[in-house]
């Protein structure tokens, strides 16, 4: 299912759910003004078709501000792209991974608990057979999270 086919209920529903995956079926009917028999029924459908694949945990501001994040853009040599995304994906600190056009193949948002441990971080991914530049830049401050 794509985001073509969802009606805006659905979309409405999904950035509820966004938001805190935990509200009640109840409070979440009330808001879209839907029986909650029917709004059970749309999150049971979106879980089926895949269009909710799973419900995670969304971390404090306070938590969130001790941590130090920064974007790593990686170029790779050729060919070498399952390989490094393999060795991103076992270092937990690489915290989501995106591959992109231009001058950069990868994007990499990672995160660390000082300046310290992220120096180190860049220079393990650095270090990777395959990886042939990065350039880093810290995260200041995120001023829209979704």
């Amino acid at each position: 299912m794509s985001i073509s086919t969802l009606g805006a209920k659905d979309r409405e529903l999904l950035a509820i759910l966004s938001e805190n995956a935990r509200e009640q079926t109840a409070t979440i009917a009330r808001k879209l003004g839907l029986s909650r028999t029917t709004v059970q029924a749309k999150i049971d459908r979106l879980e089926r078709d895949g269009v909710i694949a799973g419900y995670g945990v969304k971390l404090s501001d306070a938590y969130e501000s001790g941590m130090v994040k920064a974007h790593v853009l990686i170029t790779i040599a050729p060919k070498t792209l399952a390989r490094i995304t393999t060795e991103l994906h076992a270092i937990s600190a690489v915290r989501t991974l995106h591959s992109v056009s231009g001058s950069f193949d990868l994007i990499a948002v990672v995160e660390a608990a000082s300046i310290a441990e992220l120096d180190h971080l860049i220079d393990r991914i650095g270090a990777i057979d395959g990886v042939e530049r990065t350039l880093s830049s810290i995260i200041l401050s995120t001023r829209i999270r979704r």
